[in-house]
């Protein structure tokens, strides 16, 4: 169920945000791109059209130039033509060249740069007119609205003030040479160009913040959706715990080959199996290098019986070794004095069969605290009132 507008009052995550950018999504200022082409558009038209007027001059005034040979040949004149088209086309492609520019530096300033193109992606749920019509009553919308009249009431008050102003000026020039008054003609537009980049400077200082805000806005998530991000994110919890029992399956599975080498193998009897090895010069401690349960457990007593490894029947400290140690990974500290006495044992059995002393007796019954016991806590949960 998805959540409503209202319900939507805590900051985007970054992951959303994140997904946002990735579907074209950003922070966008249509004044700002405005200013840019207006601005550097005026600034181009300054600098560049002296030299464009210089350049046409001349080319023209060559154009303009007939001698026998243009009678004679009149094809020259379709190549004059095509070098005075050339000549504008190429004024017009620089002058192209640089506004393009500035728009996309403009475009990037206010969201950055985003390499996606599912903006431009046919969309045709925006085909349905009745979705048409619920986005034209939007928060965007209303900002939009209140942000363009303001410009038009402004614009049109400069305007009527600077025309009104410059009026009789301007019906002044017709008395005047043409260069005096061609020359102030180019000032008073220069300054109407000044003016309207002005406001549209100090609207689209507005617009750049007040776009943000709206983004943010419009990334706002609920509390319902802020829970299925972290769900997604984290993972399902009993997914999450069906994959580490896989893992820890998989990851004894694979230890099995490493049985050859203990010392031994503890079993319960038939439940679990445990191989313990030990290396009084590179351990600190005796590690167990593979652990299994049921059928895993038979491979184990399998490999190890294959192997003329000693198994011996210890269900206290199986359960209690499979429970709390790690594979290839120090046996905890509260069972370093179970696990020496089995392998004290260990080593009286293989000295006794090499022929190095005599056959030791019973097994030992090491002591397991209960609290490792898998078994002993189950047996205290079911019995505790």
């Amino acid at each position: 169920m998805e959540s409503s507008s209202q319900d939507r009052n805590l900051p985007a995550s970054e992951r959303k945000l994140k997904q946002a950018r990735d579907d074209g999504q950003v922070t966008r200022s249509r004044d700002l791109s405005h200013l840019a082409v207006l601005g550097v558009g005026a600034l181009c038209l300054m600098a560049l059209a002296p030299i464009m007027f210089d350049r046409l001059k001349l080319a023209l005034s060559q154009q303009l130039v007939f001698n026998a040979q243009s009678v004679v040949q009149p094809a020259a004149m379709l190549t004059r033509l095509q070098d005075m088209a050339g000549l504008g086309l190429m004024g017009c492609v620089i002058f192209a060249a640089i506004i393009m520019t500035a728009a996309i530096l403009s475009t990037v300033a206010a969201g950055g740069w985003v390499a996606s193109l599912k903006p431009l992606m046919p969309d045709f749920s925006r085909l349905n007119p009745l979705s048409g019509f619920g986005r034209m009553f939007t928060k965007d919308k209303f900002a939009e609205v209140v942000k363009m009249i303001f410009i038009t009431a402004v614009l049109i008050a400069l305007g009527t003030t600077y025309l009104s102003s410059g009026l009789h000026t301007l019906a002044a020039l017709v008395l005047q040479p043409s260069t005096a008054a061609i020359r102030h003609l180019t000032d008073w537009l220069t300054a109407g160009m000044g003016l309207l980049l002005l406001v549209v400077l100090l609207v689209a200082m507005v617009d750049v913040p007040l776009q943000s805000f709206l983004h943010k806005s419009r990334m706002k998530m609920s509390h319902q959706e802020m829970k299925q991000e972290h769900k997604e994110s984290d993972g399902n919890p009993q997914m999450k715990g069906q994959l580490r029992k896989r893992q820890r399956e998989i990851s004894q599975g694979n230890s099995v080959g490493a049985v050859p080498k203990a010392d031994f193998v503890l079993m319960n009897p038939t439940h679990f199996a445990v191989a313990i090895k030990y290396d009084d010069k590179t351990m600190r401690a005796p590690q167990v290098v593979s652990k299994g349960a049921d059928l895993l457990a038979m491979k184990i007593r399998d490999i190890a019986k294959n192997h003329s490894i000693p198994v011996l029947q210890s269900p206290m400290l199986a359960r209690a070794l499979y429970a709390n140690a790690e594979l290839d990974q120090d046996i905890p500290a509260s069972l370093y004095t179970a696990v020496a006495q089995v392998l004290a044992y260990i080593y009286r059995l293989k000295a006794a069969l090499r022929g190095e002393g005599p056959m030791p007796g019973e097994p030992p019954t090491p002591f397991v605290p209960a609290e490792l016991d898998p078994l002993s806590k189950v047996i205290a949960s079911t019995t505790t009132p």
